[in-house]
Formats: structure tokens, C-alpha cells, sequence
């Protein structure tokens, strides 16, 4: 009797195993699924490599180029203020040789041409200190040896005028004028001879001052 109870006690002994046991293998073959998934988002969310050096480059590409660009186009509009207030000043500087080469030519073309005979000697000296270079020298022996003795000889008076004045071409140094010149000559009690004439002005500036360096008639 012991023997059978026995026997029966430990079938159930060993039933009780074996269903504990598959119990067991039941539930590890559901965890492990979960246990791999974890792994995986653990490993994506948590990768040394990739998260932070691709969050980053953007940002460090972006501050690269946020500041260099600035000083970039701040330079730029610098140069470009600069040229325009080159530029700006080298047209005004040639509007005024222009107007101030006109104004001295024709002032300079009236001297020259104009004198009465009792004072010739000292105005054609007057209208030496308008001119420059070799055409001063050229003016000064001319009106020395010809245009002074003849005048007091001969008893001349000359008046000339300037009706109209053109720029050919100006640099604040350098200058060319167009000059049209009526000029009216009288000899002792005759009555006076009228002639016009174009005159090709070059003048350069010396000292601040428009001096006449060639005087060439057209």
C-alpha cells in the first residue's frame, strides 16, 4: 500500500515539474521578443556616434557661414561706399576745372589781346603772369621786340572780347579751351578794324592758378 502511494505521489510530484517547468520555457519564449525590442531602441537611442555629431554639424556649418557672411557684405558695402565717394569727388573736381579753366581762359585771351598805346608796356607785362612754360617766354619776346614798339610807334590800341568759351577737355591739372574771340584794333585816328578769330586754349594749373601754356589759333 505504502508502495502504490508512493508511486502515485511521485507521478504527481513529477507532473507538477514538468508543468512548472513548461510554464517556465512559455514564459521566457514571451519575454525574450520584448527583451530584443528594448535592446534595439536602447542602441538607437542611445548611440554615441551618430545622435550628437549629426545635430552638430548643421549648427556649427550654419555659425561658419553666419559669421563670415556678416563682415563679408559689410566689407563689400564699405569698398562700395568708398568708389562711389571717389568717383563723387573726381566728378566734382572735373566740374570744377572745367567752369574754372573757362573762366581763366577767357579772362587770359582778353588780357593778351587787349591794350591801349600809352600804357602797352604794362599791361601786356600784367598779362605775362598769365601764362606758363615756353608760351610765356614765346608771348614776352614777341611783345618786347614787335607788339610794344610798334604800338607807341604807330599809336595802336587794341580791344578784344570773348563772346563765347567751350571746354574740350579738363583734369583738375590740365585743361583745353575753345575761345572765340572778336577783337577790334584802332591805328592812331583810323577808323577800327574789327577781326574774330578761334583760339585752342591749353592751360595748366600751377600753384592754384589757371596759366595759359600754348595759345594756337584754328
Amino acid at each position: 500500500m505504502d508502495d502504490v502511494v508512493s508511486d502515485a505521489e511521485r507521478e504527481d510530484a513529477s507532473g507538477d515539474t514538468t508543468a512548472e517547468t513548461a510554464a517556465g520555457e512559455v514564459t521566457s519564449a514571451d519575454d525574450a521578443p520584448d527583451e530584443e525590442m528594448s535592446s534595439e531602441v536602447s542602441t538607437e537611442t542611445t548611440d554615441p556616434e551618430a545622435g550628437p555629431e549629426a545635430g552638430r554639424r548643421p549648427r556649427s556649418w550654419r555659425g561658419v557661414v553666419a559669421r563670415w557672411t556678416l563682415p563679408a557684405i559689410l566689407l563689400l558695402l564699405a569698398i562700395a561706399a568708398g568708389v562711389m565717394a571717389w568717383l563723387d569727388a573726381q566728378a566734382r573736381a572735373i566740374d570744377a576745372a572745367r567752369a574754372e579753366s573757362v573762366r581763366a581762359a577767357t579772362e587770359s585771351t582778353e588780357a593778351m589781346l587787349s591794350y591801349q598805346a600809352s600804357t602797352v608796356a604794362d599791361q601786356l607785362k600784367a598779362a605775362e603772369e598769365r601764362l606758363t612754360g615756353s608760351f610765356r617766354d614765346s608771348f614776352r619776346e614777341l611783345v618786347h621786340d614787335v607788339v610794344i614798339p610798334g604800338s607807341e610807334k604807330k599809336h595802336i590800341s587794341t580791344v578784344a572780347t570773348v563772346p563765347a568759351a567751350a571746354s574740350v577737355s579738363a583734369t583738375p591739372k590740365h585743361a583745353v579751351v575753345l575761345v572765340f574771340v572778336n577783337q577790334a584794333a584802332v591805328v592812331d585816328t583810323e577808323a577800327p578794324t574789327d577781326t574774330a578769330s578761334i583760339v585752342r586754349v591749353t592751360l595748366e594749373k600751377v600753384d592754384g592758378h589757371w596759366l595759359i601754356s600754348a595759345f594756337e589759333p584754328i
